[in-house]
């Protein structure tokens, strides 16, 4: 476990642990404040991250955006965004069992590091990691679990709602719920 953010970041983009570093552009470690009180995590880079290196750059991760500065959240400002793999899957399928076990504990790594208050989990990947491996989406998107001091939730994915835009008013929800939980820490 390292305990330096630019010592974990400078490992991360070396990393060789599977088969993804062979078809990668880049490695996309995350964004944000590094001190952060909330944090999203992902499932893994689509094209345009891999291109660009950062997290949520393509068309879903401007609908994040918009969502994001419906409640006051920035990527720049309040939040860190990072993925469960780091590299992007070809053709954007799901990341494999495999592969994300070997990029875990780099997410592990920077959630001790960042010690976030909320995590937010976009997606099905994602919260089947973070939260349950048997997680419904659909239907337990917007519940807050506990897990130690950290309050984690997950909502759909904004590539899900590109595709399925009748979900969005849920999704949406979801981050009025989000806010609602900000303010009642006192974050």
């Amino acid at each position: 476990m390292l305990t330096n953010f630019d010592e974990l970041k400078k490992s991360c983009l070396e990393c060789r642990k599977c088969k993804l570093c062979e078809t990668r552009t880049n490695v996309v470690f995350g964004v944000g404040n590094e001190n952060a009180d909330i944090m999203f995590i992902g499932e893994g880079p689509g094209e345009n991250e891999d291109l660009q290196g950062e997290p949520f750059v393509g068309r879903g991760g401007q609908l994040l955006d918009k969502m994001l500065a419906a409640i006051d959240l920035d990527r720049n400002r309040n939040i860190y965004i990072a993925n469960i793999v780091k590299c992007r899957p070809p053709k954007n399928r799901d990341p494999e069992k495999e592969e994300q076990e070997a990029c875990i504990n780099w997410l592990r790594n920077q959630v001790k590091l960042i010690n976030p208050k909320i995590i937010v989990c976009l997606g099905r990947i994602a919260a089947s990691v973070i939260i349950k491996p048997d997680i419904k989406i659909t239907k337990e998107h917007g519940i807050f679990f506990k897990k130690g001091h950290t309050l984690i939730m997950a909502t759909l994915h904004p590539a899900a709602l590109l595709r399925n835009p009748s979900q969005k008013p849920g999704a949406f929800e979801d981050f009025i719920k989000l806010r609602d939980m900000i303010k009642e820490m006192g974050l």
